[in-house]
């Protein structure tokens, strides 16, 4: 076993370090369906396959065509004549022996009007260059069994992905820039005596220069605090003079000149840092106002429970802010002064998650439900992600797409500029209406592309009156979504599969934050955007 967890870690290093063994598990205990093996698909399957997912079902009642075999690299001149679906799988499997896969031969229309229970086994369904009709009826279904559903197409030189979830909960959003949480502006307890232990006159030469700059500053703030009527330094002049205090805290040698004393000059440069306000972020304050936070039932799931502990933690405990974190950053420090100071952090965040449990067993009581529903490890982590919470809520196909609830501010909005990526959405949309009327796409024969302009034409402007839209759409971008005739190169369907499957690892791990809720991309100048429809 040992050996085997050994050569796991290996295998998956560069992962495991990104979202942890315990994003690793759910990703191991996840099941994805993918519709449609194309070439967009199986390199989205590719892509969660390859860091080991845990299994897959592929629904595909496609035969392999020769056109198939020149555009995707998982199937092969062997394949032509076999059900898409099976030869994708197996070619698929190859890739990582840990991953389990399976395939339906048969169409999602035929198993929506059979069997649409078929699709609530899944953790995520991803559909590719599936007609809008069938998006519809799909999403419909998966939005009522609260399955999350991510719709993917390659048209020509543009993607287009759309994640319709009803509610998804972020515990680790790992954000690019998090402020540090020291507390210095509200130091509790703990920490006020470990601060009583320094006597930054007396030490000697060495113990002065590896004393850890979070030590430093506070014992300056107390020092300017005593000075200025108890008001931390709050505007340019204020922090700059408070450096400067700084600043003359560096030993001198015998000659009066400065000691080279890299942990003061540090702590010049942190005081921005370490005079941050401690409060609870506007993001967090939503949550904690919300329905869900405040109406917790039998059916809320653990995340609005913890949630709702540590709203109660900061309202019980009197100090109003949210449990302390228990991190801080490196520093330059001998490793005893670093490894008690954070000693410090760290148990005062383990009694704040002590707290925070104690709330969760109460409200879990009240529910009836048994204490060990929610594991003290998931609180902890909870507790050390409180500043970082989120959730993601899309709307659904059916709002999109209804007359009466489409987004018409946004569409308006992002239109002002006539080649902003809205003008793809919109052609799309006139696309699917023309494979509604024709039962084909437009351009797919050659010698129908001039055709098939005016009657494009018609459909997207079709769509505009049917949503009431005025907004101008050149010619040539209508012209161009002809030209393509549907073909989904590999180039485009790489982008988009490496795009689909990194929010689908988004969705399965409930680590970093999905987009919400259209992506367009346009490979003709390598811009994206991120719509709200």
């Amino acid at each position: 076993m040992a050996t085997d967890k050994t050569s796991k870690e290996q295998k998956y290093d560069r992962q495991l370090r990104l979202w942890g063994d315990h994003g690793q598990d759910t990703l191991e205990n996840a099941h994805v369906c993918l519709i449609n093996a194309t070439a967009t698909g199986t390199e989205i399957l590719k892509n969660l396959v390859l860091p080991g997912i845990g299994a897959f079902t592929i629904v595909d009642g496609h035969t392999v065509t020769g056109e198939d075999v020149g555009n995707n690299f998982f199937l092969t001149y062997n394949s032509i004549g076999k059900n898409r679906a099976q030869a994708a799988t197996e070619l698929l499997q190859e890739l990582n022996s840990h991953v389990s896969g399976n395939f339906v031969e048969e169409s999602p229309e035929k198993l929506l009007d059979n069997n649409p229970d078929f699709f609530h086994r899944f953790t995520i369904v991803i559909a590719v260059q599936l007609p809008e009709s069938t998006s519809l009826r799909l999403g419909s279904v998966l939005w009522s069994a609260s399955i999350p559903f991510l719709v993917c197409k390659t048209y020509g030189l543009i993607g287009y992905m759309r994640l319709v979830v009803q509610e998804h909960t972020v515990i680790e959003s790992h954000p690019d820039s998090a402020l540090e949480d020291l507390r210095l502006d509200k130091p509790f307890a703990e920490f006020k005596n470990h601060l009583q232990s320094f006597d930054l006159e007396s030490m000697n030469k060495k113990d002065h220069s590896h004393t850890p700059w979070i030590i430093i500053i506070a014992k300056y703030l107390e020092k300017w605090l005593s000075e200025h009527n108890y008001k931390p330094p709050q505007n340019y002049k204020e922090k700059e003079a408070f450096r400067q205090l700084i600043r003359d805290g560096i030993r001198k040698n015998e000659n009066g000149v400065p000691e080279d004393e890299e942990n003061f000059e540090e702590a010049i440069k942190n005081v921005n840092t370490a005079l941050n306000q401690t409060k609870i972020p506007s993001a967090v304050e939503e949550l904690f106002n919300s329905e869900q936070c405040n109406n917790i039932n039998s059916e809320s799931s653990s995340f609005w429970v913890m949630l709702r502990a540590v709203k109660d933690f900061v309202h019980s405990e009197g100090n109003r802010d949210l449990p302390v974190r228990g991190t801080i950053p490196d520093m330059i420090a001998d490793s005893q002064k670093f490894i008690n100071l954070q000693n410090v952090y760290r148990t005062k965040a383990m009694q704040d998650a002590a707290a925070v449990s104690t709330h969760v067993q109460r409200l879990l009581q009240s529910l009836g439900k048994p204490p060990d529903v929610i594991p003290d490890n998931d609180i902890k982590l909870f507790c050390k992600n409180a500043s970082f919470l989120r959730v993601v809520r899309c709307r659904s196909l059916a709002e999109e797409y209804g007359v009466d609830s489409v987004n018409k501010d946004e569409i308006t909005s992002c239109m002002d500029n006539p080649d902003s990526e809205m003008v793809f959405y919109l052609i799309l949309r006139g696309v699917e209406r023309f494979y509604q009327q024709h039962s084909r796409y437009p351009g797919v024969y050659n010698y129908q592309v001039e055709d098939d302009i005016s009657k494009l034409k018609l459909c997207v402007n079709s769509v505009m009156q049917e949503y009431n839209l005025n907004v101008n759409i050149k010619d040539d971008y209508v012209h161009e979504f002809c030209r393509f005739g549907a073909s989904e190169p590999h180039t485009v369907a790489a982008f988009i599969g490496g795009s689909a499957a990194q929010e689908a690892i988004k969705i399965i791990s409930h680590q970093f934050v999905p987009f919400n809720n259209t992506f367009i991309y346009n490979a003709m100048l390598q811009t994206s955007a991120t719509l709200q429809l």
